[in-house]
């Protein structure tokens, strides 16, 4: 087991934060800032990222899902609504499949495609709806990059993460924190989490789970294009799809750019 770092505000219903690839608790700083008040906000690190400890090995989805499992029962923690962000969903995906419904109450997924990279010659709305953002070749290209030079890679990617109006401390924050993960475990997590294929668990597992869902997507399309999180909220029953637009910060980052309207959303579907 790996003793995962952890930032934690205020009481109440818990609220487990998962931040995506190369990220860390950092980036949901105005979420345990503004949710606090009402929610006992959990944001986690998980390994390699952040402050947690960076072993050489365990970087794949699956790892990490297992990882989350353990610090939920590490800390006692039940009746959790989970969020995850990017890769954090796919992380929540892995530990759905895992472990079911296991001391979960609710789930948000934040701009995350149910499928990254189109190894199967998707096209038109079947691709949209699956949200991929690589080809296979582009795919082990940016892994190429991140694993030999990280720094300008990362640079490259801004318009990926945010909208123009993100300003350059923002983006230095992200890049910072990007640059805890080692290069080449921060390569190799991206190749398997890119590489996954989460439909057959959004259609058929999810729903049978029965937790009350909320899909988070943004109209700027920065890596994941909209229809992608709208497909996802389809294939639950009643689960709620929040769309950013472009004039809203409607980017993969939307709860960075625009907490205001992220947070009294995510505050109305907790209840």
């Amino acid at each position: 087991m790996i003793n995962l770092n952890h930032v934690e505000q205020g009481h109440g219903q818990p609220l487990v934060l998962v931040h995506g690839w190369s990220q860390s608790t950092r980036c949901f700083a105005r979420q345990l800032a503004d949710l606090s008040d009402n929610y006992r906000v959990i944001a986690v690190d998980m390994r390699g990222h952040g402050e947690s400890p960076k072993p050489p090995h365990g970087y794949r989805v699956a790892r990490l899902a297992e990882d989350l499992h353990d610090f939920l029962e590490q800390h006692d923690l039940q009746h959790v609504a989970l969020a995850g962000h990017s890769m954090g969903a796919s992380i929540i995906w892995s530990y759905l499949e895992q472990y079911g419904a296991e001391r979960l109450a609710k789930l948000v997924f934040i701009d995350q495609a149910p499928l990254v990279t189109n190894g199967g010659a998707l096209t038109g709305q079947a691709l949209a709806e699956a949200g991929c953002a690589f080809t296979p070749t582009s795919l082990y290209d940016i892994a190429n990059a991140i694993a030999t030079n990280r720094e300008a890679t990362l640079e490259s990617l801004r318009a990926a993460f945010f909208s123009d109006a993100v300003s350059d401390d923002d983006f230095a924050m992200v890049v910072g924190e990007s640059l805890k993960v080692p290069a080449a475990c921060a390569a190799r997590l991206l190749i398997d989490h890119a590489s996954q294929d989460w439909r057959d668990v959004i259609q058929h597992v999810i729903p049978a789970l029965g937790l009350p869902t909320l899909v988070f997507g943004g109209e700027l399309a920065s890596i994941f294009p909209p229809q992608a999180a709208a497909w996802i909220a389809a294939q639950i029953p009643n689960a709620e799809l929040s769309i950013f637009g472009r004039e809203e910060g409607g980017s993969h980052f939307m709860f960075w750019e625009n907490p205001t309207k992220f947070n009294a959303v995510l505050r109305r579907f907790l209840g």
